[in-house]
């Protein structure tokens, strides 16, 4: 039902989206459409670059994930967390 579209459906379409955004709005959204598609293929290039270099080693992951939670840690808290060890 909706694989189908003809030439009827397709005017349809375009006449009621230039009833509800008007004719002058039109290239602007194109135009924001279309740099929008750009930064999306662009950071998805960026992902499969990211994937296909070399992954971090163990001890990399470990230290960088180590160092990501004592900066996500107040000060204060650590300090109570060494309080109750003792």
């Amino acid at each position: 039902m909706f694989g189908r579209l003809g030439a009827p459906e397709i005017i349809l379409i375009l006449v009621v989206v230039v009833l509800l955004f008007g004719a002058k709005r039109l290239p602007d959204m194109a135009r924001s459409f279309g740099q929008s598609l750009r930064i999306l293929k662009s950071e998805t290039k960026a992902m499969q670059k990211d994937d296909t270099d070399e992954p971090p080693t163990v001890h990399a992951t470990a230290a960088h994930q180590l160092a990501s939670e004592s900066r996500h840690t107040a000060p204060e808290a650590t300090e109570v967390n060494a309080s109750h060890r003792l």
